[in-house]
């Protein structure tokens, strides 16, 4: 069987635990203790379609365990349009997880013995040992991972595997798998998230006091401390992370028991399996607990605004690594070079950051159209959800681990900038403060100070060459302290406003991060 996992890197935080408590993750951070990407359960699903093809076509086929009512089986070409298990066996750890709480409900209930249910679990946990040593064989004409799961448990157990699909569809089997799997993966994105936030702080740190220019428009605006714009991207992070934590507590509700629509007239216990899969609650209406992908809607429209900011973070980084920028050095370990140009070195990974956060907004728009005309309740055209989510999940967890990874490996070029930064009459604006504060109407300072950049241009000077006199000739309040406000250090000086680029204010946030991502100092 090929691998289940999404990249051949060494997991150390369990995407799919069975852990029935969900916090925000802890992540040591010292700077030894980051930790890879973990790895993730979503199948490459060409390949194990082709393998999947390739074992039915080896053996004949099996009557569907739905098949009583019909009188011939399906095509090949129904049978290989129709199947999911090349891409829907990344759920088996969480099916087999929902199977056996249900199980332990149907017993408690007395729909089934406690020695079916003792039997069902063991055949459970021994199924879910074959999957993971490379042992189980996942067959295309067994359907999907519910179906090839099921019937590899008749095979092994016998009868008692055949109570096990009691008062349950695999329409609330498949969301119940699904809002597991989401859930873990919730929880895999927020770790790698906090890992670019630190890797943005500690970049700061290392960079105190670096002022750069500001942009709007991308044209020159006002000299910031490049500690206030790291923190900027760690502020839409923080955001980020917030709305998945928002996304995880809304789709955390059970509908294992709503069966195919309608409910059941057997007396099952939906709280029971709701509390032991660790689901606030069972969700209250029946149809919609099989209809609902407002859950997938929501994770992928969050991934996606996440994707837009790491895309965003990407071009600062490509524009800055340019010549005409030259404000920062990636190193070799995060460039690529040329076929043809042997001077190139390219910061493709974050070309690749910006690119790839298409596929992620595609990604939405796909699951968006696929809903938007779907009567209620269940309609087979929801087996396309699972692609898409896993496709964007996948993509956003290597868009925020190669971040982190450019972030670790980036020279700011301070000679560079610092030669830079005069150009542009950074400190205009603050000349404009300088004569609100002695009394002038700001309107009035705005052209007045829009009068001396004009001479500055005429003269090709800076703001702070220009005499007292000829500030003077264009307002004599004036004097010899506005030289105080004048030059890019004199300018980030006079920042004093809640949040902005002043250096005590910057210092306040820098504090406030290092001590909401527990940054080891030192």
């Amino acid at each position: 069987m090929e691998s289940l996992s999404v990249f051949n890197a060494t997991a150390s935080f369990p995407l799919f635990s069975s852990s029935l408590d969900h916090p925000r993750p802890h992540l040591s951070l010292t700077p030894s203790s980051y930790r890879p990407m973990p790895k993730l359960d979503v199948v490459h699903c060409a390949a194990a379609q082709a393998q999947s093809s390739a074992v039915a076509a080896a053996k004949p086929k099996e009557a569907k365990l739905w098949g009583g009512r019909f009188e011939e089986g399906v095509t090949d070409a129904v049978e290989r349009f129709t199947e999911s298990i090349s891409f829907d066996k990344a759920l088996y750890k969480h099916d087999i997880l929902g199977s056996k709480a249900h199980a332990s409900m149907l017993a408690k209930q007395g729909l089934m013995t406690a020695e079916d249910r003792d039997s069902i679990h063991e055949g459970l946990t021994e199924i879910q040992r074959r999957i993971e040593s490379g042992e189980f064989e996942w067959r295309t004409d067994r359907e999907d991972v519910h179906m090839n799961i099921e019937a590899a448990l008749t095979d092994l157990i016998g009868e008692a595997a055949k109570k096990l699909h009691t008062a349950r569809s695999r329409n609330d089997q498949v969301l119940t798998d699904f809002r597991l799997w989401c859930r873990d993966a919730i929880e895999a994105i927020l770790v790698q998230i906090k890992h670019l936030q630190v890797s943005l702080v500690r970049m700061a740190l290392k960079n105190e006091g670096l002022i750069v220019p500001g942009y709007t428009h991308l044209q020159r605006a006002q000299p910031v401390l490049l500690q206030h714009l790291l923190l900027a991207f760690v502020e839409q992070l923080e955001r980020d992370a917030g709305r998945l934590l928002d996304c995880k507590e809304r789709l955390n509700f059970c509908p294992l028991g709503a069966c195919a629509l309608a409910g059941t007239g057997l007396p099952i216990d939906r709280f029971m399996t709701s509390d032991a899969l660790g689901f606030t609650a069972p969700m209250r209406n029946s149809i919609d607990a099989v209809s609902d992908r407002d859950f997938v809607l929501e994770f992928l429209s969050t991934n996606s605004i996440t994707a837009i900011h790491l895309s965003r973070l990407g071009e600062e980084w490509v524009l800055w690594a340019s010549e005409e920028f030259g404000f920062i050095t990636p190193s070799d370990a995060v460039s690529t070079g040329s076929s043809i140009m042997p001077q190139k070195k390219n910061p493709d990974p974050m070309e690749l950051v910006r690119g790839k956060s298409a596929r992620v907004v595609g990604d939405l728009v796909t699951l968006l159209m696929l809903c938007k005309g779907l009567p209620l309740a269940y309609n087979r055209d929801l087996q396309e959800d699972k692609e898409p989510v896993f496709d964007s999940v996948k993509t956003i967890l290597g868009m925020l681990e190669v971040s982190a990874e450019f972030a670790q490996n980036i020279t700011f070029n301070k000679e560079r900038i610092q030669k830079a930064l005069p150009a542009g009459h950074l400190d205009a604006t603050t000349l404009a403060d300088y004569l609100v504060i002695k009394g002038v109407p700001f309107r009035t300072s705005h052209d007045i100070v829009g009068r001396a950049v004009a001479v500055c241009v005429s003269k090709s000077c800076q703001l702070q060459e220009l005499s007292l006199d000829e500030l003077r000739s264009l307002n004599p309040v004036f004097d010899k302290d506005v030289y105080e406000f004048l030059g890019v250090e004199n300018a980030v000086k006079k920042f004093c406003s809640y949040g902005s680029t002043g250096s005590e204010c910057v210092a306040s946030q820098i504090d406030h991060w290092v001590t909401k991502l527990e940054l080891a100092m030192g």
